[in-house]
Order: structure tokens, then sequence, then C-alpha cells
């Protein structure tokens, strides 16, 4: 198993197994976690409910995270990531369809490290993702790494 993880949190069930998908079939070698709501995710990254138990000081190496959720909003669990010294630090990449300017403001203002819309094209959608992959597991050094 490697080292590195990164949680998707992504509630359309096509867009999760697209993203899922493109990343493996790039040679990802981390770990894919899967949340299908804001709650879920918060859950898993803080060891609660379903996830009580989990090593929560193993955090993502980055979180991939839809800002429209069923339960809690992208944004939501932006601000409690940020808001908890445990995952503080955890880079996170809001992957989204929306191209709004007020929802980039706000995700950068709530700590977002990168805001990234969701392509139609498949072919631009797996250029992105495997950009992303790269840039944050290969390029980007993380704190956890230091």
């Amino acid at each position: 198993m490697s080292d590195k993880l990164i949680l998707v949190v992504e509630d359309n069930p096509d867009h999760l197994e697209l993203t899922v998908l493109t990343l493996e079939e790039h040679g990802v070698t981390a770990e894919i976690a899967v949340a299908r709501d804001g709650a879920q995710a918060l859950d898993y990254l803080f060891g609660r409910g379903i996830h009580a138990g989990r090593d929560t000081q193993r955090q993502p190496s980055f979180i991939l995270l839809d800002m429209k959720l069923p339960k809690l909003s992208g944004l939501d669990v932006l601000r409690s990531v940020r808001a908890n010294p445990l995952t503080a630090l955890v880079p996170v990449v809001m992957l989204t369809s929306s191209s709004e300017q007020s929802d980039i403001v706000a995700c950068y203002q709530s700590g977002a490290n990168g805001f990234v819309r969701k392509p139609v094209d498949f072919a631009d959608f797996t250029k992105k993702l495997d950009r992303l992959q790269a840039y944050w597991l290969d390029v980007n050094e993380s704190i956890a790494a230091a």
C-alpha cells in the first residue's frame, strides 16, 4: 500500500467513477478513499461514524472536493477541514462544475488550494485529473514528507 492517500468527495456516481478510473488508469500510486457526501468526508477525516477507529494521523496527500454535496456543502467541509488542526494543512482542490466567480472567491477565501472546473469533454477531464495528481503527489512537497 502506498503511503500517499487521495480523498475524493463526490456525490455524482458518474463523476465519481470517472474520477477514480482516470486516476487509476493514469498510474496513480496513492490509495484512493471515497466519500459521497460532506458528512461522510468529515467522518472519514476525523475518524467518526463508520470510520471510527481509522488512524487519523494518516491524512490525505490532497482532497478533491466537489462543491455541491448533500448533507454538508463542499464549502462547509472545506471550512471544517481548515478549522481543525489535524487537517488544517491538507491541500484541498475544489473540483466542480461551477463557473461562478462568487464560488471561486468563496472557495479561496475559505482556504482552498485550487479551484478546477470539471470539463464536459472526457479527454479534457482526464488531462486535468492527470495534472492534478501529478502535481499534488509528485511535485508538491507535503508537510508529512518534510
